[in-house]
């Protein structure tokens, strides 16, 4: 198939590119700025500007999209009124998918779309929704518009809801690559209780996840995740294991934030079942590989961003 990636330079997209390729798909990759090493055809463009969004597909002539780009600035995401800028501009991509007659489109969303069980897993068929902040909201409102629009216009829809990813070139102020920087510096990693669960991924296995949600024939709303869940602390003090240095994670060190949820964590059933995707990355190994990331960056040779 021929699929057009959106945002295929980011965090996650260079991974989704990297698993359709070797799936053996056609890849065409859109972004701001140009990303050679990716080895895929590219088109140049901002899809916050108008017109943009039609003169893309026009030249890409997809198949299919996978559409993961979005205002992503950490720490700015949450509440940045650029997330109603995206919102149209998702919607132009797909008014113009449906005049040029592509045939499924697969947009990503956030866990933070859930009203989270305390006690339980998020479940894609089950489990409410709330609206926290900006992105959450303009996230589901835009899925929302996705899912009436396709059903109109007969092209498949498919929503990959993305848990807490973690791997190269993560923005350093997250937890995993925050407290790797710390181990690397032989500093002190000063955490706070910790005792809230979340499912970590390894962003390669995120972005395959998605790459085979985009090629496969299932729709709706789909949980990219890992479906373990980890407290905060046991992932940071698996990372002090690993590098040998458990003295420096500082559990406690910093306080909880107020109003943290107990639990934000996946049920994979769809992803495994329909999907037919299992994560290859262990966490222990993913982690170990995070760490070799920032020991790396520290010392030159590979940018930390």
């Amino acid at each position: 198939m021929r699929i057009l990636v959106t945002g295929a330079s980011g965090f996650i997209g260079r991974h989704a590119v990297v698993s359709l390729r070797a799936a053996g798909h056609t890849v065409v990759g859109t972004g701001r700025k140009p990303s050679l090493d990716l080895g895929i055809e590219w088109i140049a463009a901002d899809f916050l500007v108008e017109g943009q969004p039609k003169r893309i597909v026009t030249i890409a002539k997809p198949e299919v999209v996978l559409h993961l780009a979005w205002t992503v600035e950490h720490g700015r995401f949450w509440t940045d009124p650029a997330n109603l800028d995206w919102v149209s501009s998702t919607m132009a991509l797909a008014r113009a998918c449906a005049d040029a007659g592509v045939s499924r489109f697969c947009g990503v969303g956030t866990c933070f779309e859930y009203a989270w069980p305390s006690q339980s897993d998020c479940v894609e068929t089950t489990t409410a929704l709330e609206n926290h902040l900006l992105y959450d909201a303009a996230k589901d409102a835009c899925r929302r518009t996705l899912s009436a629009f396709t059903k109109q216009t007969g092209c498949q829809f498919a929503w990959g809801r993305v848990f807490h990813l973690y791997g190269a070139n993560e923005h350093p102020g997250r937890l995993v690559s925050s407290v790797c920087r710390s181990l690397v510096a032989a500093e002190e990693a000063k955490c706070s209780t910790g005792v809230s669960l979340r499912d970590f991924m390894d962003v390669r296995d995120a972005g395959a996840a998605l790459a085979a949600l985009a090629a496969s024939t299932v729709e709706g709303e789909v949980n990219i995740a890992s479906g373990n869940a980890q407290s905060i602390a046991s992932v940071a003090q698996m990372l002090g294991d690993l590098s040998g240095r458990p003295d420096l994670i500082k559990i406690g060190a910093l306080p909880d934030r107020d109003g943290e949820p107990p639990r934000i964590t996946a049920a994979t059933g769809r992803l495994r079942d329909e999907v037919g995707f299992k994560p290859a990355v262990t966490l222990e190994a993913g982690l170990h590989d995070a760490l070799s990331f920032w020991r790396n960056a520290a010392i030159g040779e590979r940018p930390p961003i």
